[in-house]
């Protein structure tokens, strides 16, 4: 009687050990070893339901990730599972873009009322890559779990290169902006006015990042092999930029200012310096910790 007494506890004793990981259908609910995991960043869901129900368009979502300053954010988070407590953790983002602005002109040249007009140009350009590998540890039963653990991020990116083409030539004998001057934009404040020398290209350093992270947090799932997480971090990062460039053209008079033999443009090229910074800090404090946790929502399979 006792040993079918022990038996009959300790199977209702698995049963409900059994039920806490899996869901009402029998499915797994916490990943297991050989799975892959993609985690998303949640902040944005919850800035469009704010909004829709307030009707505003200024919320701020909550979110575990103050990193406000990092220098690569938005990054996509990848795990492999090793075994019930240890996984594989890597980031990735590989980011390029470019702009085209145009601003309209009076044309220098032009002797009609109102005056013709042309377009002045800006192309700009830029691009950012992170990579980043680590180890999470998870402790824990069931679907709350406590994660902990250390990545290595390595990035680069540069604030990109600017183009500039104008409408306008420098002039000669233009009463309409003086001689040797033409009417610009003056980037970036879109306003126009006559200059006798203006910027044609700008090219912004390369900056090379270089973190070590611990981080600490909490996973919760929700449903089989879906989780919501948020962590909070700390560790130190280098940051270092190299020199930039920026060129510019002007007009130069000759001896002469009646007779344009002797007027030429002059372009010029010069450095804009390089910078480097250490910091160590948490994530709060720390500008070189990109990818730090926010509301992430992984799933499993």
């Amino acid at each position: 009687m006792k040993k079918n007494l022990l038996l009959i506890v300790f199977a209702l004793a698995s049963s409900v050990a059994f039920a806490q990981n899996t869901s009402k259908n029998g499915h797994q609910i916490t990943p297991e070893p050989g799975d892959y995991g993609l985690g998303i960043d949640v902040d944005p869901f919850f800035s469009y339901f704010g909004n829709m129900f307030n009707g505003t368009s200024g919320n701020s979502s909550p979110t575990w990730d103050y990193t406000t300053n990092e220098p690569i954010p938005m990054v996509i988070t990848g795990l492999m599972i090793k075994d019930e407590t240890t996984a594989y953790r890597g980031k990735l983002r590989i980011g390029t873009g470019s702009q085209t602005r145009t601003s309209v002109v009076d044309d220098d040249n032009s002797t009609s009322t109102p005056p013709a007009t042309v377009e002045d140009e800006l192309k700009t350009s830029a691009t950012n890559i992170l990579l980043s590998g680590g180890l999470q540890k998870t402790r824990g039963k069931h679907r709350v779990k406590g994660i902990y653990g250390a990545e290595l991020l390595i990035g680069t990116g540069n604030g990109g290169k600017s183009e500039y083409d104008y409408g306008n030539a420098f002039n000669l004998d233009s009463t309409a902006t003086g001689y040797g001057q033409a009417t610009s934009t003056d980037w970036p404040s879109g306003t126009s006015s006559p200059v006798s020398s203006r910027i044609t290209e700008s090219k912004t350093g390369s900056t090379f990042y270089l973190g070590l992270r611990g981080f600490v947090g909490i996973e919760y799932f929700i449903g089989p092999k879906i989780s919501i997480a948020g962590e909070f971090g700390w560790g130190l990062g280098l940051a270092s930029t190299g020199e930039g460039e920026q060129t510019t053209e002007s007009f130069s008079t000759g001896a002469d200012p009646i007779f344009s033999f002797d007027d030429t443009i002059i372009s010029t090229t010069s450095k804009t310096g390089k910078s480097s910074s250490f910091g160590l800090d948490n994530d709060s404090g720390n500008p070189f910790s990109p990818g730090s946790g926010s509301l992430r929502l992984t799933f499993y399979f």
